[in-house]
């Protein structure tokens, strides 16, 4: 492949210049304005530097047919000098190219040296030519602007595209177009690609005895889910279920779960401190379940972190729960499981899935936390909208083949 940069005044001469010496499978690679060097820059107006590539082939027969139709003297030492512009210009890339800023002052003094040897009849002629293919290339610039950067969408793959639009994230893409790729049955690839996720993809049953702890950031649906548990737990299989509050500081939290407590008729306590976390825990010691719900905070704060974390360790369980919700942002996931996982959750539940309509969520936070998943959440109503999916079901809802509502 041949790599050129041209200094221009506008767009329309880049374009002239790179169809004329590279040909219109050309592409243009970059465009930014630089100042011309020296004191005389800073007074004069920028200049365009344009990047363009092409493959070597196709540079070869261009320059071959530019050759077989040069019949005058004027046109051959213009080509004469182009080349040589050409030849020396590749030469400063390929030794400086590590130093952008280098580059571009060396090419300036190459094209600058070559503009001096050259008459004014050249000069004159090379205007005119300009002119011409600027004329010529107007019609057509707005549509090769736009086609910048469109080989390498053109070039997914329709199981690429598929996980995509479902909000897969792209690392998770590629390790699975490898993983289609070295699966070397006769399969085909959407075959293959409903086989690795559901590899990537564990729903063991949940243990809901003993002790749960739910912890997350705020606004995830903790509190809400742990109601919608309850209710599970409590009214559809006949156990006994006790509440636990540790989130004192968001307004109306308490209030909110003694109101299902009171509605389910469940043992209910608020903790505000350390001793009162061992008098809640030890005046439900005839609860089959207790369902411990926590103050939401910050991943980034560690000091929240870690306070938060005196309270699960008191609580003196295995069995901790990250409520995540599906509409969060896939950067912000990543740091709010990296942050919580000092807390040793061991499974996760995903929220909020009747709020988005992309489910490739699901398979980012799995394939980050390298968590199982225990419970998704549908919708508000309690104790209804809380579900066990299973693996099938979740891949389904990734490939977007089913939706929640």
């Amino acid at each position: 492949m041949i790599i050129k940069r041209y200094i221009v005044n506008t767009m329309n001469e880049a374009m002239t210049r790179i169809r004329y010496e590279l040909g219109r499978d050309a592409v243009i690679i970059s465009q930014r304005k630089i100042r011309k060097p020296g004191i005389k820059g800073f007074f004069s107006t920028k200049s365009i530097e344009v990047t363009a590539a092409v493959e070597s082939e196709v540079n070869e027969k261009k320059q071959n047919t530019i050759n077989d139709n040069s019949n005058s003297r004027n046109s051959n030492e213009l080509n004469n000098i182009e080349i040589n512009s050409i030849e020396a210009i590749k030469k400063v890339v390929q030794q400086e190219n590590i130093n952008n800023s280098r580059v571009v002052q060396k090419q300036n003094n190459i094209v600058h040296k070559v503009s001096n040897q050259s008459d004014n009849n050249s000069e004159n002629l090379m205007s005119e030519m300009i002119k011409m293919k600027t004329m010529i290339s107007e019609l057509s610039l707005e549509r090769e602007l736009s086609q910048v950067g469109t080989p390498i969408e053109n070039q997914k793959s329709d199981i690429e595209k598929i996980l995509f639009d479902n909000d897969v994230d792209s690392e998770n893409i590629e390790n699975i177009m490898v993983k289609i790729k070295n699966n070397k049955t006769e399969k085909t690839d959407l075959e293959k690609l409903k086989i690795i996720l559901k590899e990537m993809i564990h729903i063991p049953k949940p243990k809901l005895q003993g002790r749960i702890v739910l912890v997350g950031p705020t606004g995830v649906g903790k509190t809400t889910t742990i109601a919608k548990l309850a209710g599970k737990l409590a009214l559809a299989e006949g156990k006994k279920v006790g509440l636990i509050t540790v989130d004192t500081y968001r307004i109306g939290a308490v209030e909110q779960l003694k109101t299902y407590a009171d509605i389910m008729n469940l043992p209910f306590k608020v903790v505000y401190n350390m001793n009162d976390m061992d008098k809640a825990i030890e005046s439900m010691s005839e609860c089959e379940v207790v369902l411990i719900d926590t103050t939401g905070r910050s991943s980034k704060n560690k000091m929240q972190i870690a306070e938060l974390r005196t309270f699960v360790e008191k609580a003196d369980t295995e069995n901790i729960h990250l409520v995540l919700s599906s509409t969060t942002k896939n950067r912000d996931m990543k740091y709010i499981i990296e942050g919580y996982r000092i807390l040793n959750y061991s499974s996760i539940i995903v929220t909020k899935l009747d709020e988005t309509s992309t489910y490739g969520s699901i398979l980012n936070i799995l394939e980050t936390a390298k968590i199982p998943l225990s419970f998704v959440s549908i919708g508000q109503n309690v104790p209804d909208d809380i579900k066990e999916l299973s693996a099938d079901s979740i891949v389904s809802l990734i490939l977007g083949e089913d939706t929640i509502c």
